[in-house]
């Protein structure tokens, strides 16, 4: 039972796939999931290999955890794979944008050392609290952390320079309080200790944290996109609960090892796009507080993860965050 909590089977014979080289229609796709097994990109992405299975014609896909340093770990070891089209990584934007600017010394540069294959999807995140707390809204929230000793306030995230995180620097600069960050390795996890109540918030990925907040396990506070989620329809924005100014999305995406014939590539990102595309995964976006990607070629979507990463390298500067 252990091994089936971090890898999921999908698929079935892999004889109809698109054209391929015949031993790679032998061997399952890895799709490795760089964080535990039970947060948002986790429950995501095995939705999503369903559907590239059937996209690849009935190729064999793996869901493999590979967690720790905030998704990096995971990525990396995909970075130095192979580059024959049996190693995926399913990443959240933050694992190309954030990370490399923090971790040092692993010698891997991601952005040359993954090539894109598609995005996926879009999300916010959901700001989630113990319900055991007399807080109902966000200025309700915000009175409650000014009204605390410095530092008693604590917010878990997936890893230091996780988006959770992020959003959690920026919530506490924007209401100048400043809280103890407490990271975990995944969104998981970090969820759980707020359910336990030994944790007083997190900015969640929405898929976990919406299912406990029907629970009454979690209390959603607000999202952080600019609108709200359809899931979700009496949780305000932040912007729209008065706290303007503060907004962090991201997306899933898939990157194979740089180096990787061209041919795949393209086969590839049309097996993605078709796995995306696939109503059941859609509905499946729907329900979890997801939204579908935008459809653009791989290499206009790459320029753009790019910019965000150009544009974190500057934020991390700004805000000082650095690995503990």
């Amino acid at each position: 039972m252990k091994s089936l909590s971090r890898r999921t089977l999908l698929g079935a014979n892999a004889g109809l796939a698109l054209a391929a080289p015949a031993i790679a229609q032998a061997r399952p796709v890895v799709l490795v999931v760089p964080y535990a097994p039970g947060g948002g990109t986790d429950l995501t992405a095995r939705e999503f290999a369903h559907s590239l299975s059937e996209a690849l014609g009935g190729q064999t896909v793996v869901v493999e955890n590979r967690g720790g340093a905030a998704g990096h770990i995971g990525s990396v070891s995909v970075a130095r794979a192979r580059p024959d089209g049996l190693t995926l990584l399913f990443a959240v934007s933050t694992n190309l944008v954030v990370n490399p600017h923090m971790q040092r010394g692993d010698g891997v540069d991601l952005i040359t050392g993954l090539a894109p294959v598609a995005q996926v999807t879009s999300y916010q995140y959901v700001l989630v609290i113990d319900p055991r707390l007399p807080i109902n809204t966000l200025p309700e929230l915000i009175a409650y952390a000014r009204s605390k000793p410095k530092g008693e306030l604590t917010y878990s995230s997936g890893g230091v320079g996780n988006a959770n995180h992020l959003a959690g620097v920026l919530f506490s600069d924007a209401i100048g309080v400043e809280m103890e960050h407490i990271p975990y390795r995944g969104t998981g996890p970090a969820l759980l200790d707020v359910v336990g109540g030994r944790i007083t918030m997190n900015f969640s990925s929405p898929p976990p944290a919406i299912q406990l907040a029907r629970e009454g396990r979690l209390r959603a506070i607000a999202v952080t996109g600019d609108n709200r989620i359809a899931t979700l329809p009496d949780v305000p924005t932040l912007a729209q609960a008065g706290l303007p100014g503060v907004s962090i999305t991201g997306w899933h995406g898939i990157f194979a090892p740089a180096g990787i014939p061209a041919d795949q590539l393209d086969r590839l990102e049309t097996a993605a796009r078709q796995a995306a595309a696939n109503p059941r995964f859609a509905n499946r976006l729907e329900q979890d507080g997801l939204e579908a990607s935008p459809v653009r070629p791989r290499a206009e979507w790459f320029e753009a993860v790019k910019a965000e990463h150009a544009f974190w390298g500057r934020k991390i500067r700004e805000l000082n965050i650095k690995l503990d």
